[in-house]
């Protein structure tokens, strides 16, 4: 199950076509999609979470904390929105592409992939664009 929590007034428009989405990048790692909540906030409380949870005190993008079993992947993915939108001007790209962006990123980290190297984050962006293009595909 895929759940949106919204503590800002920003919702997503068709939550059900990113849902299908998140399974689909799922599924192409071989795995299958458990419970993933997405809260979409703002800076303040990403502040706060990565303060009270891992002892950083910086603004980031995306928190996201896994609770996979075996091959079933779920998690609680925290989402700035204030930071989203800041990277859509610095990349110049729209508020809803960083945004997918951003969300696929979180199931990336929950599939096991990390970006702390150089290479590491060049594995990321090349999986981010390739699950990005996944978003379009219709059935």
């Amino acid at each position: 199950m895929v759940e949106y929590v919204y503590n800002t007034k920003y919702s997503i428009k068709d939550e059900d076509k990113y849902t299908e989405w998140f399974k689909k990048v799922i599924a192409s790692e071989s795995k299958y999609a458990g419970d993933l909540v997405y809260i979409l906030t703002d800076d303040s409380e990403i502040l706060k979470v990565n303060q009270d949870y891992l002892g950083h005190d910086y603004f980031t993008d995306i928190i996201t904390f896994e609770y996979n079993k075996d091959n079933e992947v779920s998690g609680d993915i925290f989402i700035s929105l204030d930071q989203i939108k800041e990277n859509a001007e610095n990349y110049s790209v729209t508020f809803e592409e960083e945004l997918r962006r951003v969300m696929v990123h979180g199931i990336l980290h929950l599939l096991g992939y990390d970006d702390k190297t150089d290479k590491d984050r060049e594995k990321m962006r090349e999986l981010e664009n390739q699950k990005m293009k996944m978003f379009h595909v219709e059935q």
